[in-house]
């Protein structure tokens, strides 16, 4: 009996080496995490019969350090979740690597070349395989310009008419860059005059041809803006061979105080054509591509999933893992929201072995063998003195 059971503790312990130096060998794999052979005792009929492996656990609530590493397709997630990628036989397969890259066909897979899962850029929808659009976009023609600035008290009424040749006709202008349907870029300049007590009047031209009509600004005696309240549409004209343009021009923010004229801000929408040039991984989980024209364009979502009991997950070659019956559905999000944790960007998440414990558990482990080893060695002597006194 006394055999037995020593043998099993020296199978126990054979399992739980392999554990150990599996933790041991993926220390440096990115999203690795440790494993833990959990001993049970073993009874037959009241007899003890020795000890087995139970089970095994995984320590799926322990992140690892993150390693920063300037590449802009990597992320970690910070909290619980797992990035979803589809394999070649189409199954999930789960993984706290964030490595990305784009393929020859423009789909985003992973560092094994398998094809990251995600959603539209609306976050909407079922996930699905993600893929960033090549070539260029087209040019996009401005319609809403914010202006706001401080136009000052110090400032008297011209005594000429406006007229954008004279310079003396009014008190200040700015000039902002616009573009029509083709892409091609055109300039509208906003010319400030100041009226009768807290007014200044807006005059506007396209390309150095007054446009539209001019705009009456008000102010109260805190020098707070009165109106115009909303945005104010001005036609622009039409361009030769371009669709008409007309922009709204929204200055909230506006404010009339002593002093020089100022400008906080002045930024219309709009942008030419341009070459996609880049693609890069956004804290939110979107995919940004980034064109020439210095527009970026989210090409989708990746998604985050979450199981009801994480250490339910087997796992499988290649850093990751795959649901079983005792994980439950897996639960799809996108980054920091619901369950899912933050994405930390250009960074990628170490593995969570503590090498100092698992060498501490490998000398018990030795210890363990030794002494079970110890037990067979006593057994077999006595065997042999029963023998040689027969």
């Amino acid at each position: 009996m006394s055999l037995n059971i020593a043998l099993s503790g020296i199978k126990a312990v054979n399992s739980q080496l392999d554990s150990i130096s599996n933790n041991i060998a993926n220390s440096g794999t990115f999203g690795f995490k440790s494993g833990r052979s959990n001993f049970a005792s073993s009874y037959m009929a009241g007899g003890p019969q020795g000890v087995y492996v139970g089970s095994t656990s995984q320590s799926m609530d322990i992140g690892g350090n993150l390693l920063t590493t300037g590449r802009s397709l990597d992320a970690a997630i910070q909290g619980r979740g797992f990035f979803v990628s589809r394999d070649l036989d189409g199954s999930m397969l789960y993984s706290r690597v964030g490595m990305f890259d784009i393929d020859k066909s423009g789909h985003v897979v992973d560092a094994f070349g398998r094809r990251v899962q995600g959603y539209d850029p609306s976050g909407n929808g079922n996930i699905g395989d993600l893929s960033v659009p090549s070539g260029s976009i087209g040019a996009e023609a401005s319609s809403h310009l914010d202006f706001a600035g401080n136009m000052s008290a110090d400032w008297e009424q011209p005594a000429n008419a406006f007229s954008p040749d004279d310079p003396q006709s009014y008190n200040g202008m700015q000039v902002t860059r616009v573009f029509d349907s083709l892409g091609r870029e055109h300039t509208v300049t906003q010319y400030f005059v100041k009226g009768p007590g807290n007014d200044v009047a807006v005059y506007y031209a396209m390309d150095g041809g007054q446009v539209g009509l001019p705009t009456r600004m008000r102010f109260d005696t805190d020098g707070n803006m009165v109106t115009p309240i909303g945005s104010v549409t001005v036609p622009l004209g039409t361009p030769d061979g371009a669709s008409p343009m007309s922009i709204g021009i929204d200055y909230a923010g506006t404010s009339m105080y002593a002093g020089a004229m100022t400008t906080t801000t002045n930024r219309a929408d709009g942008y030419a054509s341009g070459q996609a040039t880049g693609v890069s991984l956004a804290a939110d989980g979107s995919i940004q591509v980034q064109y020439s024209n210095g527009v970026k364009v989210a090409a989708g979502l990746l998604a985050i999933a979450n199981f009801p009991n994480e250490n339910g997950l087997m796992p499988v070659d290649g850093s990751a893992w795959q649901a079983s019956t005792e994980t439950g559905d897996p639960i799809y999000s996108t980054a920091g929201t619901g369950l899912a944790g933050k994405l930390q960007v250009s960074a990628l998440e170490q593995s969570n072995v503590d090498m100092t414990g698992e060498l501490v558990t490998l000398m018990a482990a030795q210890q363990n063998y030794q002494a079970n080893s110890k037990v067979l060695t006593t057994e077999n002597e006595m065997m042999r003195t029963l023998m040689q006194a027969l």
